[in-house]
Order: C-alpha cells, then sequence, then structure tokens
C-alpha cells in the first residue's frame, strides 16, 4: 500500500530505529510491500521504513532509477532487514545527495567508497554482502535514516546554514512533492 513520505521537521526522521522482529515475518513482508509501493509511486532510488512513519530497521533499494548516470545499478535492488555495516573503506567518495523526505534540496555528502553489510534480506535470510560506489552511497543513506540522521547532517556547515531556511520552509509545508507526503 502506498503510505505517506514523512518530512523533513516529523519525529519519526530523527529517531533511532528499533530492529524489526525476525518472529513476524507477514509483519516484516508487509512493511516491505508498502515501502516497495510507496517508493515506486515517488519515483525515488531508497526508502527507510521512518520515512513512511515506522521506526524499525527495514530499507530497500532500488538502481533502476539512477541506471541511466549509473549502468551498472540496472536491476539492482535489495531490502535490507537488520542491517549493520560491518566494515567500510578508509576511501572516500563525494556525490550530491538528495531525499524524499527533504524535497528540492541536494548537497555533496561525503561517505566511504565501499562497505561491507550484514542483513537479513525478504525472506529473512541471513546476508553478507559488500557494496561499493553509488550501490554503497545509496544504502548508506538510507542506513542513516535508521539512526536518526538526515543527509544534510553530513553537509560543509556552510552548506548547512544556506539551506537553513529552504529547510524551514519543508517545516512550514512550503513545499509540494509530487508523491503523498507527511509533517507530522
Amino acid at each position: 500500500m502506498i503510505k505517506p513520505i514523512y518530512l523533513y521537521g516529523a519525529p519519526v526522521l530523527r529517531e533511532k530505529a528499533v530492529e524489526a522482529d525476525l518472529s513476524k515475518p507477514s509483519e516484516i513482508k508487509a512493511l516491505v510491500q508498502d515501502l516497495k509501493d510507496t517508493l515506486t509511486r515517488a519515483d525515488g532510488c531508497g526508502l527507510a521504513a521512518p520515512q513512511i512513519g515506522v521506526s524499525q530497521r527495514v530499507v530497500i533499494v532500488d538502481g533502476d532509477v539512477v541506471a541511466d548516470t549509473y549502468d551498472y545499478l540496472k536491476g539492482f535492488r535489495r531490502t535490507l532487514i537488520n542491517p549493520v555495516i560491518v566494515e567500510e573503506s578508509k576511501e572516500q567518495t563525494t556525490y550530491s545527495e538528495g531525499c524524499l523526505s527533504i524535497p528540492g534540496i541536494y548537497c555533496d555528502v561525503t561517505r566511504p567508497k565501499v562497505i561491507t553489510v550484514e542483513y537479513y534480506d525478504e525472506d529473512l535470510k541471513l546476508q553478507s554482502e559488500t557494496f561499493d560506489n553509488f550501490a554503497a552511497r545509496m544504502i548508506q543513506h538510507e542506513l542513516s535514516h535508521l539512526d536518526g540522521d538526515l543527509f544534510t547532517d553530513h553537509a560543509a556547515p556552510i552548506r548547512r546554514k544556506m539551506l537553513s531556511s529552504k529547510l524551514q520552509n519543508i517545516i512550514k509545508g512550503k513545499v509540494h512533492p509530487h508523491y503523498n507526503s507527511k509533517l507530522k
């Protein structure tokens, strides 16, 4: 089911999400389906459960949306349940990031180029996988949501200051994304 995406200023976006209860597979599958339906409607490349108001450690990423720019991401889709980064490279990369919860705002964020993540997949099987380049970027961005961090928190201080009025406009409801959204 398509859910509204919570926007900047919603308290759920600043909470540390709890682990999904693996003993309740039907609830997890329903949450994953809601995330997929909502992401498809919003036309984004990733979505975390807190963005639809559910404070659980579940994220999805879909590289098809960015495959025109990053052709190696064609067909790249992952569901990560209770993910943990177990290793990250010292080498960093900087990309311009945006977020469905912060519509219309983009800024450069530096993150590790390569990460290894342990997570449960949709079948609740434990996986360990290494991701690099923009796949690593998408996953790190979504995992940040699980800890109550937003990409703007990682921007340079001067950039954050420059964005402050735009962020306040989101809080005041002066933004109208093309997808169903919710402020609180």
